[in-house]
């Protein structure tokens, strides 16, 4: 089944707060150790390694590729893949950063942990960026492991534009600005509160398998999974970090990611205090449609009407009260809407007349479309047709973006604006940031993006028509540890993971009353990424140090 999903990589961007906090002191940089048969431990501020005696050249091994012949077989290999793996030390810079008006110093490790198998060989790498407090005990430090997720995207979505120290300038509501891009300090970043590891998924980033069949076996929710606990196994061993209080942060597949990762992690000893699902999709079957599957249309309604809404497509009086429009058309749609749908082709005419007619009200959308639409409107023909009379498309990731289609306005393939603004500030500063200010030298492409076949290649199991769901590995994780708590993050305008999709989930888990208070949930007026708006950004922020301190303060 052709799939219309996630796709973090094309996410809206962060806006411009406080673009006159340029006051961080550019980073003292060491320089990179030759490499080494076996990596050492990335290091923390309580153990920071010897300095090398001398810069790398180009003919120099470092801790990335060098330019001689691994270069070439790499170009020659398929895309994602490189044959010459190796265990290399990451690249480590001090910095110095205000947040919240206190100066902090901290460390940048960059480097590619292996994920090797039982007889040791390397079967992948995995590139992250992990940043570390100093000055503080590390073992008693809260870290978390964030990523985005596609699947097919690199985390540079969620490390540039909300949890690093370092963010990209965009307009305060998140639009694109004109280039040269720019970052900024950020002072709304987590890690005042919690050392960070950014992670990037085999095949994107700087991520690569050593084989293309070993590439395919993490191109899966499986193999995916795997990987990703192989990571935070062998970081928090070679960190000493196994008695930190420990998170995970996933966006969009990576909330797919994150509840499986619960689930497969505690089976192996390892526990989270907490687990922030943003933007979530850990049951896939309420956001995919294949026929005779209706809920996923009466769960994006009320988002529906919430862009509706923004656009001024819906009466003034229906419109005037967000919340109240909110609760009205999640009552509707999971009552007569969802009642009639059920009926299917039995609706007698009135009643699918009468349906029509509230949809009409509540979507904006011409009452001839739905009824040819059977009633049922996808995501395509949403943001296709709310605005067609104004020739503009509105956002998919984020439906308060609009913009004209590239390729015109009718029968052209699906265009998303708030997915392709964002690409070129996000790839443009990350690319120059990483290796600039975090001195990690490399002429590999970063991959924003997955190959252009890298969803469709997805393994997802054994899931009835493909459509999978961790939601139970998230229900075992909960059932095991029960001090594991969950932090749900939803924006009103997200079109890809709608909010009332995601309270969904989360009421369906099978969950006994003293597991089921261990979840929380939270709105932002703002789309997939809900930080990337100012306003929601800072709230996120709050949102955040609120749950890890009180996730630790609470536990016993």
């Amino acid at each position: 089944m052709k799939r219309f999903l996630l796709l973090c990589s094309s996410l809206v961007c962060v806006s411009a707060l406080g673009l006159a906090q340029q006051s961080q002191k550019r980073a003292t940089k060491e320089k990179p150790a030759p490499p080494q048969a076996t990596q050492k431990p990335a290091p923390e501020a309580k153990n920071p390694p010897p300095k090398p005696a001398e810069e790398p050249t180009p003919e120099s091994k470092t801790a990335v590729e060098s330019k001689a012949e691994p270069e070439a077989k790499e170009q020659e290999a398929p895309r994602g893949v490189q044959p010459d793996l190796k265990d290399e030390p990451p690249v480590v810079t001090h910095h110095e950063l205000r947040v919240t008006g206190k100066s902090m110093r901290y460390t940048a490790t960059a480097g590619r942990m292996p994920i090797k198998d039982e007889a040791g060989k390397i079967n992948a790498n995995m590139f992250y960026v992990a940043y570390t407090a100093e000055g503080t005990s590390a073992s008693q430090r809260p870290l978390t492991f964030a990523f985005n997720g596609g699947p097919g995207s690199a985390s540079l979505w969620l490390h540039m534009g909300s949890l690093g120290p370092r963010r990209v300038v965009m307009q305060p509501e998140g639009w694109m600005p004109a280039a040269p891009y720019r970052l900024t300090d950020n002072v709304e970043t987590i890690i005042d509160k919690t050392d960070l590891v950014m992670i990037d998924a085999i095949g994107t980033g700087f991520s690569r398998g050593r084989t293309e069949k070993l590439l395919k076996h993490y191109l899966g929710v499986k193999g995916d999974i795997e990987a990703f606990g192989e990571f935070i196994r062998l970081y928090i061993t070679r960190n000493e970090r196994w008695n930190s209080p420990l998170y995970i942060l996933g966006e969009s597949y990576g909330t797919t990611r994150a509840a499986g990762l619960a689930g497969y992690l505690v089976e192996r000893g390892i526990s989270f205090s907490g687990i922030i699902l943003l933007s979530t999709a850990v049951d896939l079957g309420t956001l995919e449609a294949p026929h005779g599957n209706d809920l996923p249309y009466v769960l994006i309604m009320p988002t529906y009407a919430m862009i509706a809404a923004f656009h001024h497509k819906l009466a003034p009086e229906v419109a005037q009260d967000p919340s109240k429009l909110r609760a009205e058309v999640e009552q509707w749609a999971s009552g007569a809407y969802a009642t009639a749908l059920a009926k299917g082709d039995a609706i007698s005419p009135q009643e699918r007349a009468a349906v029509a007619e509230q949809m009409s009200r509540y979507t904006g959308l011409d009452k001839k479309l739905l009824d040819q639409a059977d009633l049922r409107i996808d995501v395509p023909k949403f943001t296709h047709n709310l605005l067609l009379d104004q020739k503009l498309r509105v956002g998919r990731l984020d439906g308060r973006f609009t913009g004209p289609d590239p390729e015109g306005v009718l029968d052209t393939p699906f265009y998303d604006p708030s997915g392709a603004q964002p690409l070129p500030p996000f790839a443009s500063v990350f690319n120059s940031y990483v290796r600039s200010e975090l001195n990690y030298k490399t002429d590999m492409p970063y991959y924003v993006r997955g190959s252009q076949d890298f969803f469709e290649k997805w393994d997802w199991g054994n899931a009835i028509e493909g459509i999978p769901s961790t939601a139970m590995d998230l229900r075992r994780a909960m059932a095991i540890n029960p001090f594991l708590k969950i932090e749900v993050m939803e924006g009103y305008y997200d079109l890809a993971t709608p909010f009332y999709a995601a309270d969904y989930t989360m009421d369906h888990l099978s969950l006994p009353a003293n597991l089921r208070k261990n979840i929380s949930v939270t709105h932002y007026d703002s789309g997939h990424m809900v930080y990337l708006r100012q306003e929601s950004r800072l709230q996120f922020k709050k949102d955040v140090d609120d749950f890890i301190q009180n996730t630790i303060a609470t536990a016993p």
